[in-house]
């Protein structure tokens, strides 16, 4: 089984060019390349299926500590799940006008990428990204 907290070896667009989903194929293709902008950084494969953007050390009270990306994202079945523009510390929602989404510990789920406010997801992109640097 692959380290999903570890950058793999795979080819971040011949993953995306295989989610057999149109839609979500085009949101998480979408995605990848405002990320890449924001960030300035290239798409890294982590694991099988998880497109994430720079480094990032963490360390829990428990003493359990790793890499993971600074933003990623994930194009699921049930919804592309974007990972790094919400601590799972914040106990807050995302700005108003974000558009239609769910959360999760640390994650944000959305069904269709045109419903969301792209410059709310760039500006929530930046801040995650510009604070671990």
């Amino acid at each position: 089984m692959a380290n999903l907290t570890q950058p793999g070896a795979g080819d971040v667009d011949v993953f995306l060019a295989s989610v057999s989903n149109a839609r979500r194929r085009a949101d998480a293709i979408a995605l990848r390349d405002l990320m890449a902008e924001v960030t300035g950084a290239p798409a890294i494969l982590w694991g099988p299926s998880m497109v994430g953007f720079g480094t990032h050390h963490y360390r829990y009270e428990s003493g359990r500590e790793g890499e993971t990306f600074v933003v990623g994202f994930a194009p699921r079945a049930a919804a592309l799940t974007i990972y790094g523009i919400m601590s799972a510390a914040e106990d807050r929602p995302l700005p108003e006008g974000f558009g239609p989404h769910a959360t999760g510990k640390g994650c944000v789920y959305v069904k269709d990428l045109r419903e969301i406010d792209s410059g709310v997801l760039a500006t929530l992109v930046d801040q995650a990204w510009t604070s671990h640097a």
